[in-house]
């Protein structure tokens, strides 16, 4: 019978502990896996149709893009002097008018009516005149012919008087004959003396009442040509040289005197007139630099007038130009204008891009060293312009970031890359 045999275990790996070291390390990565991804929310994305931009470090320039429309810098709205109807309308709008030329005419027969009776009451009013300065004449002439009336008798008298003196020195006339003649003699010098006085007045108060009168006909005259110049008004000209910008009228309309029916546009100079967003009204002040660019060419502005009423979110500016006009500007014309709010400085910058609306620039995907996913981070932004943000505190130069629109995203944490 022979003896049982102890069989010894061999030393050394054996295949099945090659596999079960395979399933431990799988299980413990696929546990390390569950435990770091716990709580993280993950979404899958092909990194092709994203935007993925730089952070960089630069000048960040602060400015504003705005849209800006020519305009004059010299308006003249036209008003309509004298009311009246409508009966032809020389020039449209858009037309380029001179000084006194005529662009519409009117029709008013009540004014023509009062045109008429201004020239009949002036015409009365003259022959009125001419006849009170006939009799004034006349009267002078009467007066003239009276002096020379008691000047012949003052004559007589006295040589009657002369005469009876001397006969009575003589003693060949009585006593009260001499004094007779000696006191008609002197009555009559009173008389004259009396007589030219009143002349003296007379002729005063006649001159006085001419120029009365010549003041009163110059002053009918004068109210005449002034009817006249009304009815000239009924002429509505160009008051200067320029462009017409809108007439307001049509044929047959009726026009109040004083209303305003369109506006000339004086081509000489011109300004740029902008809206901005009320964000800015703090911001912007008299004497900021803008600037456009046009044919290759970038021309320089200035804010010369902000008007203080905010209509619809937005108020206006008026900007000049820092040099002369660029050539062949017109009316209406638009152009995008950079308008400065401050100086530039150094600052980290981060392009502009749809994912701001999503999140307001508090958060960003932040692509890893990797390449392979990126993480929401959170950050500050302070200031922006139309091509960056300045980035105040969560990111460095050099990281990349996802700066598309974050809307398929959702509320995940991670975006892995497909």
């Amino acid at each position: 019978m022979g003896m049982d045999r102890k069989i010894e275990k061999k030393k050394g790996i054996r295949p099945k502990h090659i596999i079960y070291a395979v399933i431990a390390i799988v299980a413990i990565l696929f546990l390390y896996k569950i435990i770091k991804g716990a709580g993280t929310s993950t979404y899958r994305a092909e990194s092709e149709k994203l935007t993925i931009s730089d952070v960089e470090n630069g000048n960040f320039k602060d400015y504003i893009s705005i849209i800006g429309t020519v305009e004059p810098k010299t308006t003249i709205f036209l008003d309509v002097e004298e009311g009246g109807k409508v009966v032809d309308k020389i020039i449209d709008e858009g037309e380029i008018v001179h000084k006194g030329d005529v662009m519409v005419r009117l029709v008013n027969n009540d004014l023509n009516l009062q045109i008429l009776n201004s020239e009949s009451s002036l015409a009365y009013q003259s022959n009125e005149l001419r006849n009170t300065f006939i009799n004034m004449e006349q009267q002078k002439i009467s007066n003239k012919q009276q002096l020379l009336s008691i000047d012949y008798e003052i004559i007589r008298l006295k040589r009657n008087f002369e005469q009876n003196q001397t006969l009575f020195e003589k003693g060949f006339v009585a006593k009260e004959t001499y004094l007779l003649s000696k006191d008609n003699y002197e009555q009559a010098l009173k008389d004259r003396e009396l007589r030219f006085e009143r002349m003296v007045q007379d002729s005063i108060f006649r001159e006085n009442q001419k120029i009365t009168m010549n003041a009163s006909l110059k002053n009918m005259q004068q109210n005449l040509e002034m009817v006249r110049l009304r009815l000239e008004n009924l002429n509505i000209k160009a008051p200067a040289d320029g462009q017409l910008g809108s007439l307001d009228i049509e044929i047959g309309q009726s026009i109040s005197r004083g209303q305003r029916i369109g506006q000339l546009h004086i081509l000489d100079n011109f300004k740029v007139v902008a809206e901005v967003d009320e964000h800015y009204i703090d911001r912007v002040r008299r004497g900021l630099s803008a600037s456009f660019e046009r044919q290759d060419n970038s021309f320089s502005l200035f804010t010369k007038k902000i008007y203080p009423e905010v209509r619809d979110g937005r108020f206006e500016v008026d900007l000049n130009f820092e040099d002369e006009n660029p050539e062949n500007l017109r009316t209406g014309q638009t152009y995008h204008i950079k308008l400065e709010l401050g100086q530039p400085i150094e600052a980290i910058l981060l392009p502009r891009g749809g994912f701001f609306q999503s999140t307001g620039g508090q958060w960003v995907y932040v692509i890893d060293a990797s390449g392979s996913f990126a993480v929401k981070r959170e950050i500050h932004i302070g200031r922006q312009n139309p091509l960056y943000y300045e980035v105040l505190d969560g990111l460095q130069p050099g990281e990349k970031v996802i700066t598309s629109s974050y809307d398929l995203f959702g509320e995940n944490d991670k975006i892995e890359f497909k």
